[in-house]
């Protein structure tokens, strides 16, 4: 890319609520949003420090983002329905669950990481602080940075809903009641109950599934049954996707054996509802942006044809 068409590329500024602002949303001022916090006995001036350092933050992000010219601002509330232009610059400011939420709705356009209070945040993807957005921009925006491929997941329902996921997808129950659903792997078809199934990548092997395999190794030391060695999570950038189901329980019409596997473009893992109602599929976390699988739905899980760009 020249560097003038460089130049006139946007930036997306992809911004969250910080949980101040969604107490004072919640129960309408301030002051009965630190009645309710200090009720609880809780500290609300950590609540007012985190709002004061994001507040910073995104005032010098801003700051650099009005100098560079051409940029909108996105509320991570407004993903779902934002169209993002094929040569963005997108960059979020938040915690990790903010790129991962934003990546998913992307093309490929690169996506940067800031990391708005790095004494509060580790922030494994959020590599950059506000003060380095200008030189960073241009050397992305001149495609001078190097980047890092993000395997994502994608369900794709019998109906033609599709949802992507860059740590995890969930297929299971609203509600803490039980998943019927029949799954199959290959030439391997089984009729299960469990509290829901877990499709994870490459990224969300060091999250969500990493806690499920690991309490699953620990009971089964506990118990007697000898584990085959520690977890290992796999890399970001993975051609293969990892499931695991979670508490499944044997019937006399269900069976648990097919509870963990390796899903890849070749063999995708295909599971049809049995739930009458409460059965949804969300993915990262956000369960608020879900899809409805209900009885007879039918949901095919494999690797997204897109690839995640997180610049580094």
């Amino acid at each position: 890319m020249a560097v003038a068409a460089a130049a006139d590329r946007k930036v997306v500024l992809v911004t969250r609520r910080t949980r101040l602002q969604e107490l004072v949303t919640k129960y309408h001022t301030l002051a009965q949003a630190r009645f309710y916090i200090e009720h609880l006995g809780a500290d609300f001036t950590d609540y007012v420090q985190e709002d004061m350092a994001y507040a910073q933050s995104l005032h010098e992000v801003g700051e650099a983002l009005r100098a560079w010219g051409r940029h909108q601002l996105l509320d991570r509330a407004l993903l779902p329905n934002f169209v993002f232009a094929p040569d963005d610059i997108v960059m979020a400011l938040g915690q990790d669950g903010l790129v991962a939420n934003t990546m998913k709705y992307l093309e490929g356009q690169p996506l940067i990481g800031v990391n708005p209070e790095p004494t509060r945040w580790d922030g494994l993807l959020l590599p950059f602080e506000p003060r380095q957005v200008p030189s960073l921009l241009k050397a992305v925006a001149q495609e001078r940075r190097p980047t890092r491929s993000v395997t994502m997941a994608e369900a794709t329902l019998s109906d033609g809903q599709r949802l992507r996921a860059v740590n995890d997808l969930f297929i299971g129950p609203r509600t803490h009641t039980s998943a019927l659903y029949d799954i199959t792997l290959g030439s391997v078809v089984e009729h299960q109950s469990s509290s829901g199934v877990i499709v994870s990548t490459g990224l969300g092997s060091t999250a969500w599934l990493k806690s499920v395999m690991t309490g699953s190794m620990a009971l089964a030391a506990a118990s007697g049954w000898a584990g085959r060695g520690g977890y290992e999570p796999m890399p970001w950038d993975t051609d293969h996707l990892a499931f695991a189901v979670r508490e499944p329980f044997p019937t006399q019409r269900s069976q648990a054996t097919l509870v963990y596997g390796m899903v890849n473009p070749r063999q995708p893992l295909r599971i049809r509802s049995r739930m009458p109602e409460h059965g949804v599929i969300f993915s990262d976390g956000m369960e608020a942006d879900f899809l409805r699988f209900t009885a007879g739905v039918e949901a095919t899980i494999g690797v997204a044809p897109t690839r995640g760009v997180l610049v580094v």
